[in-house]
């Protein structure tokens, strides 16, 4: 039963009316008046805020929040003015042990009343959950969506919009002098700048939480269609001119991206994914988001078109499998083969590094990794009595997808006879930014029997983190790390160290871009376990192509 709380004299009967509505749904509600203070209030609030409904009386609203969403609150309320309403949105309440687990909260603005406001709480709300389980990627700082998280999170914000008949777009802000005011600023200021800056993008967003700090002066939101850009801009631009010293602020660019209902929400949302990469990827002092988004709706609109050709490629399997051997040095024979795609000539472009490149830049990667294992564990069941074993590549941006280990685990589960056939090698390894999630999904891999390489090692500083991190049982050493080692003073000190760390650790390793004779001594002295490269032929559909290198016969291995 709600706590019973003294009745505000305007319209009662109404207000019961509303009450007896609202707790369909709420857990507490209360009512404002133009000060923001509490005039009623209902339901089980001695549970969520350690007082009774009369107790709250004449309190600020805000007093009731956590600190961590106090200026969060007060946007909302300020969107609300505008708007009318507040949608479903996280916010936490304060209680006698503590600030509360997140709340869904949602309010009206009632002109019957007085223009006071009815909000309604509920418990249980939930965080929107990424693809390994746990909620999308964050912004330490600024408590936003990162890049990858919300580039995750939009493919389902915006279907949820279309399927509500909701109408949802995106827009890029870009504050160039972001920067510059924030080293203008101490550490209080900047993060008080900081948490009322998210506050203002997250209030305007979708369900009030549908905004991203893309890069440090780049954010996104989706927010409703109806959505007064211009009034949103000149906030955020105020919001940083109060916060500075010199009453400057940072000026705010806006860019808006139309959705058009016309268009399949996956390929809407791919070509969103692919705007925000690029907007990320927009470097120099020179940018401005004006002249980057003169074309921005093409360029999403092109993007949407290539998805579409992309996905009928995989749908179509307009590909093949090359092949390419990976020998052991010491036996001078194949240990296994990596599979590499070979798009078919009538796919348009038919690069396979501008597709792949792409396909990760749309978030399609992860679908054209399936068709690939398919493909291969295919072509080994046609093979079974053939003693060939197959490295698999899987992007470090598929590991963290749901949809992709759902239907990998599914594939391998009903392909049990391939292990020992098969072995996964996971390239672009600097994309993985939760490592703990990561080695999660290789440790699954390696106790169903399969062994996990890691690819382009050495070619960055997180190596060794990764290394230490990740427990894999081969490590590719990148081809530019090999042949920066051949030339270099200490690269033969470096490159061997490294091998006997890996042997230390129980760690094999494969050095690629193995081109010639030379490379291949200077690998071999420093005690690299696995060669690849041209030196022993370029990838072939054909694998009996390379039956000739097992022994001796086409190479000079040295003594």
């Amino acid at each position: 039963m709600p706590d019973s709380a003294p009745q505000s004299k305007a319209g009662f009967s109404d207000r019961e009316r509303f009450v007896a509505f609202a707790f369909c749904w709420a857990d507490v509600l209360v009512e404002l008046d133009g000060e923001q203070n509490i005039v009623y209030a209902g339901g089980t609030t001695h549970a969520l805020t350690g007082k009774k409904a009369g107790q709250l009386m004449g309190t600020p609203f805000t007093d009731l929040v956590a600190d961590s969403d106090k200026i969060l609150a007060g946007e909302l309320i300020a969107v609300a003015a505008r708007k009318g309403r507040i949608e479903n949105t996280s916010i936490r309440l304060n209680n006698s042990v503590g600030a509360t687990q997140p709340l869904a909260l949602a309010g009206y603005r009632l002109d019957d009343f007085g223009g006071h406001f009815f909000l309604a709480l509920r418990s249980g709300a939930t965080a929107a959950i990424g693809a390994d389980g746990s909620a999308y990627s964050r912004n330490a700082e600024s408590g936003l969506y990162d890049a990858e998280g919300f580039a995750q999170l939009a493919e389902k914000r915006l279907n949820a919009s279309k399927e509500a008949g909701e109408g949802a777009d995106m827009t890029l802000v870009a504050l160039p002098e972001m920067a510059g005011l924030k080293e203008r600023l101490d550490e209080d200021n900047r993060r008080t700048l900081t948490n009322t800056f998210s506050a203002a993008l997250r209030a305007n967003s979708i369900g009030g939480d549908s905004a991203a700090e893309i890069e440090d002066g780049k954010y996104a939101i989706i927010h409703e269609a109806d959505l007064d850009i211009a009034e949103l801009q000149n906030h955020l631009t105020e919001v940083t001119r109060q916060a500075d010293p010199e009453g400057k602020g940072a000026a705010a660019e806006v860019a808006t991206i139309s959705t058009d209902d016309g268009i399949g929400g996956d390929d809407l949302a791919n070509g969103l994914v692919y705007a925000i990469n690029k907007f990320r990827d927009t470097k120099g002092a020179d940018f401005s988001l004006e002249n980057f988004s003169t074309n921005l709706n093409s360029l999403v609109g092109q993007a949407m078109n290539s998805v579409k050709s992309f996905k009928e490629i995989l749908a179509g399997a307009k590909f093949d499998v090359a092949f390419h051997p990976i020998l052991n040095i010491a036996s001078r024979r194949i240990h296994h083969y990596e599979a590499l795609v070979r798009f078919h000539a009538s796919a348009k472009g038919a690069s396979p590094y501008e597709y792949i490149t792409f396909a990760e830049e749309v978030g399609l990667i992860w679908q054209f990794d399936i068709a690939m294992a398919k493909k291969v564990i295919n072509w080994l069941s046609k093979n079974r009595d053939k003693k060939y074993s197959v490295a698999i590549n899987i992007s470090g941006h598929s590991i963290t997808n749901l949809s992709y280990l759902a239907e990998l685990h599914g594939l391998l589960k009903t392909n049990f006879w391939a292990r020992g056939k098969v072995l996964f090698e996971i390239t672009e390894s600097a994309r993985i930014a939760d490592l703990a999630s990561a080695n999660r999904f290789f440790q699954t891999l390696r106790g169903e029997g399969y062994e996990v390489c890691l690819d382009d090692f050495g070619a960055g500083a997180a190596s060794f983190q990764y290394l230490s991190n990740l427990d894999v049982d081969v490590v590719k050493l990148d081809g530019s790390a090999v042949k920066n080692a051949l030339v270099a003073n200490k690269g033969r000190a470096f490159l061997s160290a490294l091998a006997r760390l890996c042997k230390d650790i129980g760690v094999e390793t494969v050095a690629e871009m193995i081109d010639d004779q030379e490379t291949l001594d200077f690998v071999r002295k420093c005690g690299i376990d696995y060669a690849q490269g041209y030196f022993f032929g370029k990838p072939s559909t054909e694998i009996t192509d390379f039956d000739h290198l097992n022994g001796r016969a086409g190479v000079e291995w040295g003594t």
